[in-house]
């Protein structure tokens, strides 16, 4: 049974939200590499609605490599219940109970699954005890304002320790699984 390999980008006070409005200036060499080690051991991105309306206009027609080769050629499963079709190549949308969902997907063949985008469709997942690892970067900037990863609302989880991964801009990739 494969992985889901839940990842995002966060900031020291916990923002996950828009990253690209805090991130840019710790993009370095560590970041690129931990991103391409994680995008080599995946086969499938799923996605919320937010997410896949933003990509959906923006990576079919870029240019910006290696990312866009992969993330326009690999399956790709958006879960939304309000979206009516999916229409951007490697697209499925899905609109069942996610749980179910999650577990067919994990019994398919294949490499791991990952997440992109904010911080919804991560927490929804978290949440129902789905994730089998959670991976934060987190980028040395206090965002100040956005949405949080977690909420008040959010089960008190504990998670076991993989690994620490810091780059040279000072962003440290943190590696959990659940107990």
């Amino acid at each position: 049974m494969r992985k889901l390999i839940a990842a995002l980008f966060i900031s020291l006070d916990g923002v996950a939200e828009a990253p690209d409005q805090w991130e840019f200036d710790s993009v370095d060499e560590g970041l690129m590499g931990e991103l391409g080690s994680q995008l080599a051991e995946q086969d499938t991105v799923l996605l919320g609605r937010g997410t896949y309306d933003e990509w959906a206009s923006y990576w079919p027609t870029s240019t910006d490599e290696p990312f866009a080769s992969y993330i326009n050629s690999t399956q790709k499963y958006v879960f939304s219940k309000t979206l009516e079709r999916a229409e951007w190549q490697n697209t499925t949308l899905l609109k069942g109970d996610l749980s179910e969902e999650i577990n067919r997907l994990k019994a398919l063949p294949g490499k791991n699954m990952g997440t992109a985008g904010g911080p919804g469709l991560v927490r929804a997942l978290v949440d129902r005890g789905l994730v089998d690892e959670l991976t934060l970067a987190v980028f040395p900037v206090i965002a100040g304002k956005g949405k949080r990863l977690f909420g008040e609302d959010s089960p008190l989880q504990r998670m076991s320790f993989i690994r620490a991964t810091p780059t040279p801009s000072g962003i440290v990739f943190l590696s959990y699984r659940p107990r």
